[in-house]
């Protein structure tokens, strides 16, 4: 995982959020204790650590995994916003959210960069991709899931399997692993289709995180940062796996493709 450095932590402190007469920006004692539920979702208490405001931030940031920083980083964005000070120029603004972006990218599957795609699906994953840096996993999960939806009708159309109406990712997934030639071969054909099968369920289960637990809805009780990161990473590997096997490097996306699906 690729957490905050020293330096990191000490350029948030003091070129962000800036430090006068030894205080953090406008923290008070109260204040500082109210940041951590109010502006990252965090449940934190700064009195555990001893020192000044400065000091207890940069030990409670210091003692955070990478998620935790992240939804730090964000929450001084909100606290802090661009313009807020003289210090706070566009730029420097995103440094911070680019620091938040590493702190998540680090626990994260690869950002997939698919062969067989769409115009839609490149603005969902792009969409994903901007909620995940500035708003954190939770809020990315509903655009990754439609994502997939995406991706999967596509190389469908690719391989030029009828589509009945309102197919969902479960059903797409199957037509995939019943119909295309690539998912089925090998010497280890046995143990990969019991994993196939495997991701069906996980592919199912999807489909309730992202109706039930994301902003998809209005769901009061939302998915938690590493429950999200776990539906995210299935995601993305779902996507890796699949876009290496239904077009292999080297080849055009037309040589996979049957001349008559229907004989």
């Amino acid at each position: 995982m690729s957490g905050l450095k020293s330096s990191d932590i000490h350029w948030v402190v003091n070129a962000y959020i800036g430090v006068s007469e030894g205080f953090l920006g406008d923290f008070t004692y109260r204040s500082h204790k109210e940041f951590y539920p109010a502006f990252c979702d965090l449940e934190i208490d700064p009195e555990a650590f001893p020192g000044t405001t400065r000091e207890r931030f940069i030990k409670v940031l210091a003692s955070l995994p990478p998620m935790g920083q992240a939804a730090v980083l964000r929450g001084v964005s909100k606290k802090y916003p661009v313009g807020s000070a003289v210090q706070r120029t566009p730029r420097i603004f995103q440094e911070l959210m680019g620091l938040a972006d590493r702190c998540v990218s680090g626990t994260l599957v690869a950002h997939p960069s698919t062969r067989i795609t769409s115009e839609l699906l490149q603005q969902l994953l792009k969409d994903a991709s901007t909620l995940l840096g500035t708003q954190g996993p939770t809020s990315a999960v509903d655009r990754i899931h439609t994502a997939l939806h995406a991706y999967l009708k596509a190389a469908c159309d690719e391989r030029g399997l009828p589509l009945p109406d309102d197919c969902g990712v479960t059903q797409l997934f199957k037509l995939l692993r019943q119909n295309h030639p690539n998912l089925s071969k090998g010497p280890h054909e046995a143990t990969m289709t019991r994993i196939l099968q495997a991701l069906s369920t996980v592919i199912d289960s999807l489909n309730p995180a992202r109706n039930r637990g994301s902003l998809a809805h209005a769901n009061e009780e939302l998915l938690g940062r590493e429950e999200a990161v776990l539906v995210i990473n299935s995601a993305r590997t779902i996507f890796q796996y699949l876009d290496a096997k239904l077009i292999p490097a080297g080849t055009g996306s037309n040589e996979t493709r049957p001349a008559d699906i229907s004989q």
